[in-house]
């Protein structure tokens, strides 16, 4: 059988992924990205100092507020948020351009900018991360002792309102087993692939070798 229609990709999907922190979201992306081939992490700009180990354009793209905020106002940026006095902001000429070469694209963000991204591109796809309870997530925040009992607490109170924003959402994977959440993650990113409206360039080179009726 002819693999021609390999050399016809399929369009991109926009896979926003989002979770309280401390619900296993980052290790999830991880495990999603080294088990599926084509997909891609959008690296967003912040105006935030960058942390010990990490690099520009690796990490984040680290910019001046004046920068920044001249990019908000060009209108670069699909979604954008200032948490804690510090811009975040996901460029959308570097979104499209990732998906129109078939790449799905990981958006790690929160409530707020993924619902940004459903008004501005209505067929991203919105996956939350649910922690299996209040209780779980609370522990998982303390062992990994990254943070101040206040800054904790704050995290705690966030994920309440986070949490109840599920049913915005297109999927909700429940962390309560790694291997079983990063299934379900593979699964729906391995799902959205067969639309038919994203395997349009696929499927109209497959139409065209059948005869007219």
């Amino acid at each position: 059988m002819s693999n021609d229609t390999n050399n016809f990709r399929r369009l991109g999907n926009l896979l926003v992924i989002t979770a309280p922190s401390g619900a296993g979201k980052s290790t999830l992306v991880k495990r999603l990205r080294t088990s599926i081939s084509e997909i891609a992490f959008s690296i967003s700009y912040t105006t935030r100092p960058a942390r010990s180990g990490e690099e520009h354009g690796r990490d984040y793209f680290f910019v001046s507020i004046s920068e920044f905020e001249k990019m908000k106002d060009e209108n670069q940026f699909l979604e954008w948020a200032k948490v804690h006095s510090n811009y975040y902001g996901t460029h959308k000429k570097t979104v499209t351009e990732i998906l129109l070469q078939g790449y799905d694209v990981i958006l790690d963000i929160d409530v707020q900018g993924a619902e940004q991204i459903k008004l501005a591109m209505p067929e991203a796809v919105l996956i939350f991360i649910m922690p299996p309870s209040f209780s779980a997530l609370s522990e998982r925040l303390y062992s990994r002792d990254l943070d101040s009992k206040s800054v904790i607490e704050h995290r705690l109170k966030a994920a309440s309102k986070e949490v109840a924003c599920y049913d915005k959402f297109d999927y909700v994977i429940i962390n309560d087993d790694l291997d079983s959440a990063t299934t379900a993650l593979v699964s729906v990113a391995q799902a959205e692939r067969l639309r038919p409206n994203r395997m349009s360039n696929k499927l109209k080179h497959i139409l065209t070798s059948f005869p007219l009726s």
